[in-house]
């Protein structure tokens, strides 16, 4: 793909050889911006997705070796997830990632933010599982339903920021 085509939409894609999950989305923002959203706790509870959810933060310490946990939380309904931060530097961070529903199911994701030019970067993250059938699960949680809305309302955050 172009770096000139703009991923205004997330592309979820499935490896057919490995159990991993790609998504890329563009956004008009710096990498600093968006990277930022992942790794301030503030910030990441306004915009995790899907809509319908509000995320409720436990702990965050969003640095190379620190952990963190939330909850996507509807009414009465609770999802639990946590993970640990591996490594946070600029332009990447690597961190597990665990629904605690599928508490043996746990990915090892990496993001990285390459700047485009012209003010938009592209998110590129990577999730991979420990098999088919967990990623497959995934796929079918309702995952692309948070990831678009979530990161539709990550675009609205950040307009917002930049025409303040």
């Amino acid at each position: 793909m172009s770096t000139n085509q703009r991923l205004t939409t997330a592309r979820i894609e499935a490896d057919p050889e490995v159990p991993l999950i790609r998504i890329t989305r563009d956004f008009r923002a710096t990498p600093a911006q968006v990277q930022r959203a992942h790794v301030d706790p503030e910030i990441f509870a306004l915009w995790i997705g899907p809509a319908s959810v509000e995320a409720k933060i436990d702990y965050w310490d969003a640095r190379t070796g620190g952990s963190w946990r939330y909850a996507a939380t509807r009414g009465e309904e609770e999802y639990w997830f946590h993970g640990s931060f591996h490594d946070v530097l600029p332009g990447k961070i690597v961190q597990t990632f665990t629904w605690e529903g599928m508490p043996d199911g746990v990915a090892l994701e990496t993001v990285r933010f390459e700047d485009l030019g012209d003010g938009w970067t592209r998110l590129t993250a990577q999730s991979l599982g420990d098999s088919f059938e967990g990623r497959d699960a995934w796929l079918q949680s309702g995952m692309e339903v948070g990831v678009q809305e979530g990161y539709a309302a990550l675009d609205a955050l950040i307009a917002r920021e930049q025409n303040a």
